[in-house]
């Protein structure tokens, strides 16, 4: 164990351990510390007992010096050490508190008459006792306060008292001795202290090989336990094919199985798209940014919008991955499909895809009275978009693509590609009358990544996994019917919704949007920050920056902010719904919008639930940011 002999810190390649001694060491000792004062206040005015029998006439002096000075002391550095900023300047006090202990007892010596002040001599002894063990003062803190209380003794012994040289010899080998003993007792207590703290981290160290050790067995054992699951696999195919009457049981266990995969993948697609979201921050922000300080004729606009779109672009394949793992439904709301078909219609992505396949002829058949679906709008026109797009590049040669809408009531649940339960349902109905699908890849074209495209012709092959996950957001069924060189048909059952479907809202003037409040931007990424603060520092808002909950935290503490911008998951730390709960405790009015890669989860309704206004989904547009922070300081 490698420590300095004199001071006792950890040194060489322990130097790393010190930190976390002292922070250990401080954890351990201030409920004891401050025990210890209390006993210590205690017993210094118990000795007031003493004064009235040994001085009567001077006992209110001493007294003074007892019961107004040394005794309070004691106590209000007890009461102080609740506080963090006292804590970490506990040593240097114990250090001080020995001396002013001490001097105490040094005064009333220079006070009493001889040979009554010899009396006293013994209260310095217990004040080493007490520096030295018992308030877990350290070595040399503890020595330090010690010996400023010997030198003081011999200054008031000698220069002010006159002590007779006998009685100073006496004194001083008892005081040197006691001294002396003291620090070889304090020394070796913390030695001890500071040996069981490095066992106990060489334990943790071995702990965490052991573990270390679990996990890479475990890895194996999972490797192994995935080679059995893939032979059983294989044993079910050889037993399907003698046991017919067994297939619709085995189709039921592949189709879990199926959803079990697309959620593990999806599981990781989630992930890798909150990474990506913060990535396309700086190509979906910035150009905002950039584009309102350029004259609409300059030169770069096109270059920036170009940049801008290709963010967007990526941004949406984002939103397909979160469509993957089923964390991309932001909201949903009562709509009828009919109108987001008729959007699509007359979309220039729409007048793109006509563009592309001349040859194809696009019918459109929307039931008047068509019901309405609880559903996230933005993801079923994806949905919409992804069958249409498909289908048109289905068709080599010239053909037709319809797209259907039906109101339809199942009486008994029905087997087509997936069991559909009984229920009143709409259905979107989208046809092609192209090449087909083989049955072999009918099971398998859900699959994230599964394409028999071309590489890099169209999409990113998450298209058709994009439509299930919608789907089954919204407890919908797919059905698919298609043969080789007959077409494919897609048809979408939605459970029907008999509420009105939600207005849709008006556009908003960018001139409502500006503001003068001050705004605390809270996010563990420092590019999410600086884009933060910029598009609201554009807006005329007054904006810092802080990177995490904790520090935001201890800036309301001493400063204002009309509204809080808070990141839903910041590491480590506490989260954006934490970070706000534990602001409201000192700031029950305090306005907040909450900030995420990811869609809407349940931490964010929390938050939204005690309080908070809107929720922007990240990568950042000035738009967003700026319509929520308006409506939340507004509302």
């Amino acid at each position: 164990m490698h420590l300095n002999p004199v001071t006792l810190r950890f040194s060489g390649p322990l130097s790393h351990l010190e930190n976390l001694f002292q922070k250990d060491y401080l954890d351990q000792s201030i409920p004891h510390i401050r025990l210890v004062l209390i006993l210590a206040a205690i017993l210094y005015a118990l000795f007031g007992i003493l004064d009235y029998l040994l001085v009567p006439g001077q006992k209110y002096l001493f007294w003074t010096i007892r019961y107004a000075v040394i005794c309070p002391v004691l106590i209000l550095t007890a009461i102080v050490l609740r506080f963090q900023p006292v804590q970490k300047m506990i040593q240097p006090i114990l250090s001080g508190l020995i001396v002013i202990s001490g001097s105490g007892i040094i005064a009333m010596i220079l006070i009493a008459p001889p040979p009554i002040n010899y009396s006293y001599y013994a209260g310095l002894i217990l004040a080493f006792m007490f520096g030295y063990t018992f308030v877990r003062a350290q070595f040399i803190w503890a020595s330090l306060g010690a010996w400023c209380l010997v030198i003081l003794y011999e200054i008031a012994a000698i220069g002010i008292a006159k002590t007779p040289v006998p009685v100073l010899i006496n004194n001083n080998f008892f005081f040197i001795s006691a001294n002396l003993i003291g620090m070889l007792t304090c020394y070796f207590i913390e030695l001890y202290a500071r040996r069981d703290f490095y066992l106990v981290q060489l334990l943790a160290d071995e702990q965490a090989k052991v573990q270390a050790a679990n996990l890479d067995l475990e890895q194996r054992v999972q490797m192994r336990t995935n080679e059995l699951e893939a032979t059983n696999q294989e044993l079910a195919l050889e037993i399907k094919e003698r046991k017919h009457a067994e297939t619709e049981q085995t189709r039921l266990a592949d189709q879990l199985k199926q959803a079990e995969k697309m959620e593990a993948v999806g599981s990781m697609a989630a992930g890798v798209a909150h990474d990506l979201n913060n990535i396309l921050s700086g190509l979906v922000s910035y150009p905002d940014l950039l584009l309102l300080d350029l004259p609409d004729a300059s030169p770069l606009r096109q270059p920036i919008l170009t940049i801008k779109k290709s963010g967007e672009k990526a941004a949406a394949m984002v939103q397909d991955l979160l469509a993957l793992a089923r964390r991309g439904v932001t909201h949903k709301e009562v709509v009828n499909p009919n109108d987001l078909i008729s959007e699509y219609l007359d979309s220039p992505e729409f007048a793109d895809l006509e563009q592309q396949h001349p040859h194809v002829r696009f019918t459109v058949d929307l039931r008047a009275d068509l019901l309405n679906v609880l559903v996230s709008p933005v993801h079923l026109l994806k949905a919409v978009m992804n069958l249409t797009s498909n289908a048109a590049e289905a068709l080599l040669v010239k053909g037709e693509v319809a797209i259907k809408t039906r109101n339809r009531s199942l009486d008994q649940p029905i087997n087509r590609h997936e069991p559909i339960a009984a229920g009143d349902y709409i259905t979107i109905q989208v046809y092609d009358s192209g090449v087909g699908i083989a049955e072999q890849d009918l099971e398998r074209i859900f699959e994230p990544f599964y394409t028999k495209k071309q590489l890099g012709r169209s999409g990113t092959g998450l298209g058709m996994t994009v439509v299930w996950s919608t789907i089954k957001d919204a407890d919908g069924y797919i059905d698919v019917e298609s043969k080789e060189g007959y077409g494919t048909t897609f048809t979408l059952y939605l459970p029907a919704n008999r509420q009105p479907a939600m207005l849709t809202e008006g556009p908003v003037l960018f001139e409502n949007l500006h503001g003068t409040e001050r705004v605390l931007v809270v996010d563990d990424l420092a590019e999410q920050r600086e884009i933060a603060n910029a598009m609201l520092g554009k807006l005329g808002y007054s904006v810092t920056a802080v990177p995490s909950g904790e520090a935001a935290l201890d800036y309301l503490k001493e400063n204002q902010a009309d509204i809080v911008v808070l990141d839903m998951i910041m590491d480590p730390g506490m989260d954006g719904c934490e970070t706000y709960r534990r602001i409201l405790e000192h700031r029950p009015q305090q306005k907040a919008v909450i900030a995420s890669g990811y869609s809407e989860s349940k931490r964010v309704r929390e938050a939204q639930r005690i309080g908070a206004g809107a929720y922007i989904k990240k990568p950042y547009t000035l738009e967003k940011i700026a319509l929520a922070v308006r409506e939340a300081l507004d509302g």
